[in-house]
């Protein structure tokens, strides 16, 4: 009687183990974005690092390809109501589609009189007087106020610049270094000539674990383009599962939260910093194998 208790109590215990450990691993995945979390008890070396990615790169063209690119995926998930966007990789606050859509859009400079020209009294000729005889006398000038300058949204094209954020885990039960990603951001590039503030403007960030779900939802929309075989494209999320993308370090995690490019004093700094994180990257992995 006393070992099929202890028999009993022993299968509860790893019942509740396993329901605890995998709750644990929802919870994480829910928090962080991480598609296939690792539980901390597996992880032997963690480093948060941020990669940029600009989609007009030659490997990275398949997740661009015309009318297929991954921007507009991305946009029209959230236009859908399927995708919830954030207002960065820390993911405690939420973007509304409305505002997702006033960050993907752009002021055009209005063409009308300025301020300055409207004030000493000049008005605009809308030419609806075009034939109309002229009236005798001097008429007072008119205070025109200037029209709200119309709003466009940037093309899918337009929006090549993207950010993401992964840890590169060590798991120690497996013996291999994974590329865990949490979150990608969609940025307004600096170059474009309609940003005129003339740096990278976050549109919204989002969860890898969501953007998994919608890429797998979306099949005919979600492609990886293979140049090579029309019959062998693939889903975007396992692009990012194989790595079939091209991107560089900007950023690791430190304690003052500094870019590589603000730690050494320039871009140009930043970009050789960024060869130099990626190498130690690997020559730590590299170093877990020797010893």
């Amino acid at each position: 009687m006393n070992k099929f208790l202890s028999f009993t109590a022993l299968a509860a215990g790893l019942t509740l183990s396993v329901a605890a450990s995998a709750q644990e691993q929802a919870t994480t995945a829910s928090s962080n974005g991480s598609y296939r979390p690792i539980p901390n008890s597996d992880i032997l070396f963690r480093k948060t690092i941020w990669r940029a990615i600009d989609l007009r790169e030659k490997q990275n063209k398949p997740m661009f390809a015309e009318g297929k690119e991954i921007s507009r995926v991305i946009l029209d998930a959230v236009k859908r109501g399927e995708l919830q966007a954030y207002r960065n990789d820390s993911l405690t606050s939420t973007l509304s589609a409305a505002e997702v859509a006033g960050n993907s859009s752009y002021v055009e400079a209005s063409a009308g009189l300025s301020q300055e020209e409207i004030d000493a009294g000049f008005t605009q000729d809308t030419g609806d007087d075009w034939g109309a005889p002229k009236k005798k006398g001097k008429a007072p000038a008119k205070k025109v106020a200037p029209a709200a300058p119309p709003s466009f949204g940037y093309r899918p094209k337009d929006l090549y610049q993207m950010e993401l954020k992964e840890d590169m885990i060590f798991d120690k039960k497996r013996s291999r270094m994974y590329h865990d990603i949490k979150t990608i951001t969609l940025l307004v590039p600096s170059t474009l000539a309609a940003n005129q503030s003339g740096i990278e403007k976050p549109i919204g960030t989002f969860k890898y674990s969501d953007l998994v779900r919608v890429f797998r939802a979306n099949p005919d929309k979600a492609i990886w383009f293979n140049p090579q075989n029309d019959a062998q494209h693939k889903n975007l999320a396992d692009a990012f599962e194989l790595w079939l993308f091209n991107s560089y370090i900007v950023k690791v995690s430190n304690p003052n939260d500094a870019r590589l490019d603000e730690v050494y004093g320039g871009a140009q700094q930043g970009i050789l910093a960024s060869q130099q994180a990626a190498a130690d990257l690997i020559e730590y992995e590299y170093n877990l194998w020797s010893f």
